[in-house]
């Protein structure tokens, strides 16, 4: 055994120092999972393979509904989608204490059923939302700090390109890993609210309240909204109700919003163009990450290090509860210095089959499942979390003269509502599988 674990041991070592020497994470773990996999099979061998790999690996029909749903959130961003709702918000709850900062919220839950990037949800509501919190006098560390906690709901409300690389990976239903994912997503919008409200008790200073609108500017700001909504309605509710599968029903989503943002000319050909590169460079990126683990997971299968570690945790007899905690806390730590995509990607050969092996009482569905939920939870967290929070630092980007530091502080109150949600999703499995249970 010692030699399977240090053959994967030194690949996970030399693939971290290339990444911390700044090479990009899908060639680190192509370069380090091809020369490890040469090291034990030749390399005849690892050219046969490489022949056929990258050829079925994106050939997978199911692959295609990442582009579609980064390309509809990018032409919702572009077309100034986000803008309506963060305005429809602001007319709701805007007048009272903190109601621009649970618009932000609010405003980042209905964009996420629509763009399953964290990264673009906060970054377009850095640059709708942050300029009003400023001139109605929130203070930076909270305005920052909840923008960038927002951008998390990107993920955690489907669709979420996360959960399809999951999917992928774990050979499991995106369906129902959409469906597993709604009420934990809803949770999380509820409970970044309950902390502003918290906050907006204790220190009111914070958090100013708004001027209210006249009715007919609310009436104006709910119906330029309604068709987003719809498109969201229709994207989820499509699959939800088996109407469409979600490659399908991405792409209604996609001729859906470039139709309302055509109609409401707030989407040129300028903006067009920008939304298909930027579609096309994220994509790029993923699936070069994709590639990546595809190799490396490889050679780490070459040296069966996961499934003998998967054998040695369930031969200690360890309560299951104690190990998906470690499995957790694992993530947590790993999400703070690493990219979530190529975390996920590297861990799951490794956390998957331990996971599957140990008995919670549910099916080995719901178990991979339920986990994929939790793994999105944690991803979440390591989103914001320091020292490398990737939302924290897009949110820095955008307001350079907002310390990073006060950023970091204005997250902490909603860090607390993620850990309590991680705890209530990991001690009642039902919260992420009720949805499954009566719609699957």
């Amino acid at each position: 055994m010692s030699e399977e674990f240090l053959q994967a041991g030194l690949g996970f070592g030399a693939m971290l120092l290339l990444i911390v020497l700044r090479a990009p994470v899908g060639l680190a773990m192509l370069l380090v999972g091809a020369v490890g996999y040469q090291q034990i099979v030749g390399f005849d061998v690892l050219l046969n393979y490489l022949k056929t790999t990258p050829y079925h690996l994106f050939a997978n029909y199911t692959l295609s509904v990442i582009p579609l749903f980064i390309l509809m959130g990018a032409i919702a961003e572009r077309g100034g989608l986000a803008r309506d709702l963060f305005t429809a918000a602001q007319a709701l709850v805007g007048a009272r204490r903190g109601g621009l900062a649970i618009g932000v919220i609010g405003a980042c839950a209905a964009f996420g059923a629509v763009c399953g990037s964290s990264v673009a949800t906060t970054a377009t509501f850095a640059r709708a939302a942050l300029p009003e919190l400023r001139r109605y006098g929130y203070a930076p560390g909270l305005a920052t700090g909840t923008i960038a906690v927002g951008g998390t709901l990107g993920i955690l409300i489907p669709p979420s390109v996360i959960l399809v690389v999951y999917a992928i990976s774990t050979e499991q239903n995106i369906a129902k890993l959409f469906m597993a994912a709604l009420i934990p997503g809803l949770l999380a919008t509820f409970s970044y609210i309950v902390a502003i409200m918290i906050q907006a008790r204790l220190r009111p200073e914070l958090m100013p309240p708004a001027p209210a609108m006249s009715f007919a500017e609310k009436r104006a700001a709910l119906l330029r909204v309604l068709p987003v909504l719809s498109i969201a309605v229709a994207v989820i509710g499509g699959i939800y109700g088996g109407i469409f599968t979600p490659t399908e029903s991405a792409a209604v989503g996609v001729v859906a919003t470039l139709a309302v943002a055509v109609a409401r000319r707030s989407l040129g050909w300028t903006e067009l163009f920008a939304a298909l590169r930027g579609t096309a460079e994220t994509t790029a990126m993923i699936f070069a990450i994709l590639l990546g683990a595809e190799v490396f997971n490889a050679f780490l299968a070459l040296t069966q290090a996961p499934d003998l570690l998967a054998l040695w945790i369930t031969e200690q007899s360890l309560p299951a509860y104690g190990v998906l905690a470690l499995l957790l806390a694992s993530y947590i730590v790993l999400g703070a210095v690493m990219d979530e995509l190529a975390m996920i990607l590297l861990t799951l050969p490794v956390f998957f089959p331990v996971v599957t092996a140990l008995d919670f009482g549910l099916s080995t569905e719901e178990t991979a499942i339920w986990f994929g939920i939790l793994v999105l939870i944690v991803v979440g967290i390591g989103l914001t979390a320091p020292p490398i929070g990737l939302n924290v630092f897009v949110v820095a980007g955008l307001a350079r003269d907002v310390p990073m530091a006060r950023i970091y502080r204005g997250v902490l109150p909603y860090l607390a509502m993620d850990f309590l949600r991680l705890a209530l999703c990991t001690g009642f499995p039902a919260l992420s599988l009720l949805l499954v249970r009566w719609l699957g």
